[in-house]
């Protein structure tokens, strides 16, 4: 089996994933391999698929972020999928490293995004401006440790850059994001933002998925699930808006 797909939920509608950090979602000018052909790949060496394999992304991750992404085998199931996206019955999960104390425990950021396609940079205002899009994110401080800090995030809207934006903003870049901030970047060319945890209802079946994605082996996320709110924010799944 292909070792860049890592299944964390399939049956006939859905293929969902543990993206690693640096692969991309979809093709691009770049010409490396995207994570959906790898996915397609996946689908046809296990099921013995001839000829084309409809599989499409219902959202998106950032080529240095990790986590879980979900793929809609089928026109239906992405159709129900954008549906559940868009009018947000779906709680979304990110872990994310830092190393500048947040100045509060737990918030709400809210801001205009701006993003410019062509330097491919989301800028932050606090008032609506001209092509803005309202931005509103949850976060909460788990624990410290080794002068870094854990955070979890919960973005109630998906702009592009959002999560990187607004922790930016706060004063506290992400590790390893030179783009917004960050002082030096990961040997990987990561940014220690992870996709932990999806929670929405099935489209089809009708019943809750929460779907976990483990974090990046290596030793820097692992340690911090030594810290007993890790353990605690594990188990706290809310109901769906």
């Amino acid at each position: 089996m292909n070792n860049i797909v890592q299944p964390l939920y399939e049956d006939n509608h859905l293929l969902i994933v543990n993206k690693p950090a640096g692969i991309l979602i979809q093709g691009d000018s770049t010409g490396d391999k995207p994570l959906v052909e790898h996915c397609k790949d996946y689908i046809k060496k296990k099921y013995g698929k001839p000829g084309a394999v409809f599989l499409h992304p219902v959202h998106r991750l950032d080529r240095p972020v990790s986590g879980v992404i979900v793929f809609a085998r089928t026109s239906k199931a992405l159709e129900r999928m954008n549906k559940i996206f868009a009018t947000r019955k779906v709680q979304k999960t990110y872990w994310a490293i830092v190393k500048k104390h947040p100045p509060q425990k737990k918030g709400r950021l809210v801001s205009w995004l701006v993003k410019d396609t062509k330097r491919n940079v989301t800028t932050a205002y606090s008032e609506e401006v001209e092509g803005s899009q309202k931005a509103e994110t949850d976060f909460r401080v788990l624990g410290k440790l080794n002068n870094h800090y854990l955070i979890e995030v919960e973005p109630l809207t998906g702009r592009p850059h959002q999560i990187r934006v607004h922790l930016a903003e706060m004063g506290c870049p992400i590790r390893g994001d030179l783009r917004y901030g960050f002082a030096k970047p990961n040997e990987d060319k990561s940014i220690n933002l992870h996709a932990r945890r999806l929670y929405f209802e099935h489209p089809v079946k009708k019943e809750p998925l929460v779907i976990k994605a483990g974090l990046p082996g290596d030793q820097f996320w692992e340690q911090f699930l030594t810290l007993e709110d890790i353990k605690v924010s594990d188990k706290d799944i809310e109901r769906l808006h």
